[in-house]
């Protein structure tokens, strides 16, 4: 049998940056399939590789009026739009890696402080008046994302196409699906990439494996 490898897209792009720093998209698809790829190696044998699953969605394209300039934003010709897109046409050109999309919900997209600026300013360090341009960003949350992750986490237990899945994510999101695939004989294993999980998500897991480099301590 196989390993089926599901990642979350977002979840993967905040800790691979957190690790190697800032890359172009081709670099981070690239080090993204080898990542995959080193997990085959168990116990001294490779695994089969059924396929490499990636959740993400596109980008913002729509149009909008900074609050603080008041200026015209296209957000498709912004810079994470421009390298967002650029990452998936990398990916689709890598073997056997599936792109899966979800949608990023515009109705309830609106403009808010970066957490830091939020703190300062719910603590009254900062006002209003203080916030320059930078200093906020334009949430659109994620649609879509975890039904996919779980449709195929039930798709490939039931199907039987794989016998082992590693699922690349760091929150309890995936509970259900993984408690499906354990009841079908699926061997789970949860690569957080260094992130810390909860205590209580092991009972749901068949084990715990990162292969991606860890990321240095920080200085005392």
């Amino acid at each position: 049998m196989a390993t089926a490898i599901l990642i979350d897209g977002d979840f993967f792009l905040r800790r691979y940056r957190a690790i190697h720093g800032k890359q172009s998209p081709q670099d981070v698809a690239e080090g993204m399939h080898r990542m995959c790829l080193d997990h085959l190696n168990q116990s001294g044998q490779r695994r089969n590789l059924y396929r490499i699953f990636f959740y993400d969605c596109p980008p913002l394209t729509k149009k909008a009026h900074h609050p603080i300039t008041g200026s015209a934003v296209d957000f498709s010709k912004t810079p994470v739009a421009v390298w967002r897109t650029a990452f998936h046409e990398a990916l689709k050109k890598l073997r056997k890696v599936a792109l899966r999309l979800g949608y990023l919900n515009e109705h309830v997209a609106h403009w808010t402080p970066r957490p830091q600026k939020l703190k300062q300013l719910l603590l009254g360090k900062i006002t209003i008046s203080a916030l320059q341009e930078e200093d906020v960003l334009y949430a659109a949350p994620q649609k879509g994302v975890d039904m996919r992750i779980g449709l195929d986490i039930a798709s490939i237990s039931f199907k039987k196409q794989a016998d082992q899945i590693i699922l690349i994510a760091g929150d309890s999101d995936f509970v259900p699906a993984a408690k499906l695939a354990r009841r079908e004989g699926i061997d789970f294993i949860l690569d957080p990439i260094w992130a810390t999980i909860r205590s209580d998500l092991h009972e749901h897991i068949d084990g715990l494996r990162t292969v991606l480099q860890r990321p240095p301590s920080p200085s005392p």
